[in-house]
């Protein structure tokens, strides 16, 4: 099973998601597709979402999937189970009410700051990062109680070590390389990554060219970051996305003309490059060629992150 933590379709209800097909190459597996980030707020994200279940209830290999058996049992047809993520509590508006309602349909994933700080606490861009707020703290006990993961890509160091600090539940990087191997300022240091297994949690390796080196958004890229990740935090901590923007024109437009949303991190090497679907369905095989165990293959290329489900998803009485 191929589970990719975070991919990205346009933002709009018209988005077309026959694109997850693109995954079909490398068999059955997983999707979780975002649903809104810093700029939308409660109304824009809950007709996104609304509009994205109705299409991948009508489309054909696609599934929803509100359990790991459904995960399980769709990615053993052949086909691909669909979750939703959210990036930044704007979606919220600043009700932690919101978390209940968004589980029921989907939301497995949140990371409470979108790159710059706000109600929860500091981003990856901030220049300084108080750390997480006592509203932030709630967010992430609320979080832990109705079934949704804390994710710290895009959040600040100090933010991501305080979430780790107070969930009783595991803390992952959904989408996050390794600065150690690539110095980019969304990238995480080795202390994020221990601090995030030492809850249980996953470091999810991503396919974005900036991210992986001076746009390179190539299999050995990003083989470099996961055995280094495997060396920081064990084969059980290490996962995969391909932070993939099936709108990467889209996103590309947003990047010129939202300055207050990114830093020139982004574009000091020319336009952003992504690893498409159809090479990170070979990553497998680039793993294997490297003399990799299968058991080791498995749990990156899916075990890990659905480990975390499995000890995640459901809600606490």
């Amino acid at each position: 099973m191929i589970w990719d933590q975070h991919a990205c379709a346009e933002l709009v209800e018209t988005a077309d998601l026959t694109e997850l097909h693109r995954y079909r190459g490398g068999g059955g597996g997983l999707v979780s597709l975002n649903v809104g980030f810093a700029p939308h707020g409660p109304e824009v994200a809950a007709s996104v979402l609304h509009s994205f279940r109705a299409q991948v209830e009508a489309i054909e290999g696609l599934a929803l999937a509100a359990s790991v058996e459904d995960v399980d049992r769709i990615a053993a047809a052949g086909d691909t189970a669909v979750v939703f993520d959210l990036e930044d509590v704007a979606p919220l508006g600043g009700d932690l009410g919101a978390v209940a309602a968004l589980t029921a349909l989907g939301v497995r994933t949140l990371g409470p700051v979108y790159n710059h700080a706000n109600a929860a606490g500091g981003g990856c861009l901030d220049a300084v990062d108080d750390g997480l707020t006592a509203w932030g703290r709630d967010l992430v006990a609320e979080m832990n109680a109705r079934g949704m993961v804390p994710d710290g890509s895009h959040v600040g160091a100090r933010t991501t070590f305080d979430m780790c600090a107070v969930s009783t539940r595991p803390v992952v990087f959904s989408h996050s390389n390794l600065r150690a191997v690539w110095d980019h300022p969304r990238n995480i240091t080795d202390d994020q990554a221990r601090a995030v297994a030492d809850t249980g949690g996953v470091v999810g390796v991503t396919g974005v060219g900036i991210f992986l080196g001076p746009n390179t958004p190539t299999l050995e890229a990003m083989v470099r970051h996961i055995e280094h990740a495997v060396g920081v935090v064990g084969i059980a901590h290490v996962g995969v996305s391909t932070d993939f923007s099936f709108d990467w024109e889209t996103f590309r437009d947003v990047l010129a003309t939202s300055p207050e949303l990114y830093d020139a991190s982004y574009t000091a090497w020319g336009p952003v490059e992504w690893m498409p679907p159809e090479t990170f369905v070979q990553l497998g095989g680039a793993l294997a060629t490297r003399g990799w165990a299968d058991a080791d293959i498995a749990a990156v290329l899916g075990g890990n992150f659905r480990r975390v489900a499995l000890e995640s998803w459901e809600a606490h009485a």
